[in-house]
C-alpha cells in the first residue's frame, strides 16, 4: 500500500506558478473557434508569448516577434510608424483580459524552414537594444499610443544554443555562441539601464549545460545583472527534470547569480525528437497519460526548492504540444483540468506540508483559513503497472469531497475516499477539497 500524508495545520510556503504557460487563447468572443472563456477559468497566472509567431490565430508572422514589429532594420528607432503593433497588441490585450499576465519574450520564434528572417544576427546590437526599448515603452509606459500594463517579464531571445556553431541550418540563432553572449551583453545591459524595475532576463537555453555555465560565466565577467535564468527541459520523467533544476542552481550559485529566479519556461513529455517514438509523444500529450505528467511535473517543481516557474510547452492552439485543448475544435482535453486542479491550490496560496513514500505517487496540498485541497496523482512509464491503494494520512479527513481525472471523467465529483483510503488507477489525478 503507498502513503502519502498531509498536514494542512503544516504551512511551509507560498504556492508557485507551477500552471504557466506559453501563449493563450485564441481570441475574444470569436465566431467559429473560441477558448477564452475555458482559459480564463484556469487562472493562468503567466502566459509567455514566444512561438506567437508561428499561430494563424493570433496573428501569423505579424505578431510579437521583433522582427515582426520593426519591420524594416534600416528606418530610425525612435520613429512610431516604423512599428507595427497592431496585431500584438490585441493578443496582448487577450492574454491579460483572460486574467494572465504576459512574459514578453524579445527576439524571434523558431524558423524551421530553409530560408530564415528572425533568426538572423542582428546587424547592430545597440540598435537592436533600443528597438526593444521602444516596444517595452510602448507596452509599460504608453509610448506610441501604447499601454500602461504590468508585464515584469522581458526575456532576451529563445534557445540560442539549440544548434551547434557548425550546423549549417540553425533554428534559433544564426551566429555563433561568442556572438550571442556579446548580443545578450549589449542588450541586457541597455535594457536593464533603462527599465531597472522589470526583470531581465534570459536566455531561455534548449538545455545544454556547457552552454549554461558559458553563459553565466560571460556576464558575470561583464557584470551584466541577471533577474531571472530561464532554460527548458522535455522529458518523460519528472524526476530528471527536477535533477536538472538542481544543477542549474550550482551554476547561477558557482557565478553569483544566486538571487536570479530559475525558470523553466518550456517543457513537455517527449520521449524522442524523432520518428516513431516522436509521434507517439504526441499521442501521449494529448491524452490521459500526458495529462498525469503535467501533473506530476508541477507537483515535483511545486516540492523542488531551487525552481521558481514552470511554464508548459504549448497552449498554442493549432501546436501538437498543446496537451489542453483540442487544436480542431479548442475544447478541453484532459490536460486542461490538470491545470485547473492545480491552479485551485494555487489559488488557496499556501503550501502546506505533505509527502508520498511511492515515487510514482506524487502530492501537493494547501490550505488558508477558509480553504484545504490536495492534488494526488498517479504517474507511471510502466505499461503494465496496475491499480494502487493508496493510503491518506491527514487530521480530520471527514468532511472531503473527491474529484476524479481519468480516462473517462473530467475532474468530476466522485466517492472515491473510503476510511482515508483511495484506490488509483495509473496516470490518474485526484484532487480532494473542503471549504
Amino acid at each position: 500500500m503507498s502513503k502519502v500524508r498531509i498536514d494542512f495545520t503544516n504551512s511551509i510556503g507560498k504556492i508557485k506558478p507551477m500552471h504557466a504557460v506559453n501563449n493563450g487563447p485564441a481570441r475574444e468572443n470569436a465566431v467559429r473557434r473560441d477558448n477564452f472563456k475555458t482559459f480564463k477559468e484556469l487562472k493562468i497566472p503567466y502566459s509567455r508569448n514566444h512561438d506567437a509567431g508561428l499561430s494563424e490565430d493570433y496573428g501569423g508572422g505579424h505578431v510579437v516577434d521583433v522582427h515582426n514589429i520593426f519591420t524594416d532594420f534600416s528606418r530610425d528607432v525612435d520613429d512610431e510608424e516604423a512599428y507595427d503593433f497592431a496585431l500584438t497588441d490585441e493578443y496582448t490585450r487577450v492574454i491579460t483580459a483572460a486574467g494572465a499576465e504576459v512574459f514578453y519574450r524579445l527576439g524571434t520564434s523558431i524558423e524551421h524552414w530553409k530560408k530564415k528572417y528572425g533568426s538572423i544576427m542582428p546587424a547592430d546590437f545597440g540598435k537592436w537594444a533600443k528597438i526593444c526599448e521602444h516596444i517595452i515603452r510602448h507596452y509599460t509606459e504608453g509610448w506610441a499610443s501604447g499601454y500602461h500594463y504590468n508585464i515584469a517579464y522581458w526575456e532576451i531571445w529563445n534557445e540560442p544554443d539549440l544548434d551547434s556553431d557548425n550546423c549549417t541550418d540553425k533554428r534559433c540563432w544564426s551566429g555563433t555562441r561568442q556572438e550571442f553572449l556579446e548580443f545578450y551583453t549589449v542588450v541586457a545591459k541597455y535594457l536593464k539601464n533603462k527599465f531597472p524595475d522589470l526583470k531581465i532576463g534570459g536566455p531561455a537555453s534548449a538545455g545544454n549545460e556547457n552552454f549554461m555555465r558559458e553563459f553565466l560565466r560571460h556576464i558575470s565577467q561583464k557584470h551584466v545583472q541577471l533577474d531571472f535564468f530561464s532554460w527548458h527541459i522535455y522529458s518523460t520523467d519528472p524526476s530528471e527534470m527536477m535533477m536538472k533544476a538542481e544543477r542549474v542552481k550550482t551554476y547561477l550559485d558557482e557565478f553569483g547569480y544566486s538571487d536570479a529566479e530559475s525558470i523553466l519556461n518550456e517543457w513537455n513529455y517527449i520521449e524522442d525528437w524523432e520518428g516513431k517514438k516522436f509521434l507517439d509523444s504526441i499521442k501521449v500529450i494529448k491524452g490521459m497519460k500526458g495529462a498525469a505528467f503535467a501533473a506530476a511535473v508541477m507537483c515535483a517543481g511545486q516540492h523542488c526548492p531551487v525552481l521558481d516557474m514552470l511554464m508548459y510547452y504549448d497552449a498554442r492552439n493549432d501546436k501538437e504540444y498543446n496537451g489542453l485543448y483540442s487544436s480542431d475544435t479548442l475544447e478541453p482535453i484532459k490536460g486542461y483540468y490538470s491545470f485547473k486542479m492545480f491552479s485551485e491550490l494555487y489559488q488557496i496560496g499556501e503550501q502546506t506540508l505533505s509527502e508520498s513514500d511511492d515515487k510514482e505517487i506524487y502530492v501537493v496540498s494547501a490550505a488558508n483559513s477558509e480553504k484545504q485541497a490536495a492534488l494526488i496523482c498517479y504517474y507511471t512509464m510502466n505499461e503494465d503497472a496496475g491499480e494502487k491503494m493508496v493510503q491518506v494520512e491527514m487530521p480530520e479527513a471527514v468532511g472531503f469531497e473527491c474529484y476524479l481525472l481519468d480516462a473517462s471523467t473530467n475532474c468530476e465529483k466522485v466517492e472515491l475516499l473510503h476510511d482515508n483510503q483511495i484506490v488509483m488507477h495509473p496516470n490518474t489525478v485526484v484532487l480532494l477539497k473542503k471549504s
